[in-house]
């Protein structure tokens, strides 16, 4: 019995868990502000809040898109539809924000923007313009030109200058939720929440991926969710080596503190990868096994030379490398009953570097024409070490081998990085697609693999300097 709370009703249901949290709170209990637009996570029409009891039982809020989540992932969960953010007879903070900058027109959007601001009211990220803007990332509208929009975020973030420690109590009483919220963390531990009998079926865990191919096949048979499996969370640091498990988020890679004090740029390059209501459920192991030749992740941990864990059903356990993962598209070394566990690679040093890049056909939060990713070291100007990989110019995540080890070695200069180029260029093999030609794809790589050094080493070249020469 899938046991939860929903906005401020208890929810005991014997519903398929593969059934999308979307369709659950529409058609079983008729809250029809949570719109259906693309069912594909991009539009954010059908954003809700999910609550979860930390270890410390504290109540921690994050947006997702319900359209493109398994209803079993509620298990547990306070989930809050736009209607569980009303108050009696008047306007929340967020529905005022946009009702005085007129930030609304149609008005089929406006749901998912209101829950989306309102989940940055209840999250502990700064408040910022910026951080704002993050929120609503994966809202989109299609009639106010998004300055209206902007203005009512910025509203928001200006209420919630005075924001003290205790949130709830604070952004109850300045009308940003309505009192039941502060009822729901005694409410979620009295609830009984047995685990889940988990049928033979398919392996699911934020679903971000299977949901968008295969959502009608999922909602009509058995899934065995893994979202909750203490064994698969969690990121780790000892001995300078990072072990992070497949459960892990996007969310949770951007907000861990010490991993952005050895990767400075991290939230630069994560926010490349997808709005904040993905990042908020997509697991990496979801990624890797996807297999998709262009996944970000997979690229982003290919260049930090990352070893997996694999654990079968019996508790055994093998490694390998991610770069040999891949056998051809769509396809790995992965046998039936294995999951992937975590993931590991050695933390950069001061002599090591690490760089993203990605070209799509929006800046942000969309699929990538091609993307790559370099781990470099450097010691007395000789490269030590290198990693490169390149997605979207192959069959699968391509990790360039002969690239990499024509690197090791090699003094850092024009002439080093210009040759490497003719040997990448040798050892991809893009096809021509809807996200652009072969040739394309080739003179992206190209520009995509100068670019990380002219962002790892900005004094010493330029853009330039390579294509005058290339």
């Amino acid at each position: 019995m899938i046991t939860f709370i929903l906005n401020n009703k208890t929810i005991k249901t014997p519903e398929n868990s593969g059934m999308t949290l979307l369709d659950f709170v529409r058609y079983q209990q008729r809250l029809t502000g949570t719109k259906i637009g693309c069912r594909e996570g991009d539009c954010g029409a059908c954003t809700v809040l999910v609550g979860t009891l930390s270890t410390k039982g504290i109540l921690e809020y994050q947006s997702i898109t319900s359209c493109i989540s398994p209803l079993g992932n509620a298990h547990g969960k306070h989930i809050v539809t736009v209607e569980g953010t009303n108050l009696n007879d008047k306007l929340t903070t967020a529905q005022e924000a946009m009702k005085s900058n007129y930030a609304t027109q149609c008005g089929f959007c406006t749901p998912g923007f209101v829950v989306a601001l309102t989940g940055f009211a209840l999250s502990n990220s700064e408040n910022n313009y910026s951080t704002a803007l993050d929120a609503i990332s994966g809202n989109i509208c299609r009639c106010t030109g998004y300055k209206s929009i902007e203005k009512a975020a910025h509203q928001v973030v200006e209420k919630l200058e005075n924001k003290n420690t205790n949130s709830i109590n604070w952004l109850i009483e300045n009308e940003f939720i309505p009192q039941y919220f502060e009822t729901i963390p005694q409410r979620l531990k009295a609830i009984e929440i047995k685990d889940l009998n988990q049928p033979k079926g398919k392996y699911i865990s934020g679903g971000t991926d299977l949901y968008v191919q295969q959502a009608d096949n999922l909602t009509d048979n058995s899934v065995h969710l893994i979202a909750e499996k203490d064994y698969l969370k969690g990121i780790t640091i000892e001995n300078d080596i990072c072990t992070i498990g497949t459960n892990t988020t996007v969310s949770d890679l951007w907000n861990h503190s010490e991993l952005n004090n050895y990767f400075p740029n991290l939230k630069k390059h994560l926010k490349l990868v997808s709005s904040e209501q993905i990042r908020n459920m997509a697991s990496l192991g979801g990624n890797f096994v996807n297999a998709s030749p262009i996944g970000d992740m997979t690229i982003f941990f290919l260049a930090l030379n990352s070893d997996i864990t694999i654990t079968d059903k019996d508790e055994k356990e093998r490694t390998v490398a991610l770069k040999n993962f891949y056998q051809g598209y769509k396809t790995y070394d992965l046998k039936d009953g294995e999951l992937l566990k975590n993931i590991s690679f050695k933390l950069p040093n001061k002599s090591t570097f690490f760089n993203f890049e990605k070209v799509c056909k929006r800046t942000h939060l969309d699929i990538a024409s091609v993307n790559s990713a370099i781990h470099i070291s450097i010691e007395n100007e000789m490269i030590s070490e290198a990693h490169i990989a390149v997605g979207g110019v192959a069959a699968i995540p391509k990790y360039l081998h002969e690239t990499s080890k024509f690197l090791t070695g090699k003094s850092l200069t024009t002439k080093t990085i210009l040759e490497a180029n003719d040997i990448l260029q040798n050892e991809i093999a893009p096809i021509s697609d809807v996200r652009g030609t072969s040739d394309y794809k080739r003179l992206l790589a190209r520009q995509l693999f100068f670019a990380h050094f002219t962002e790892v080493f900005p004094k010493q070249f330029t853009l330039k300097d390579f294509i005058q020469h290339a």
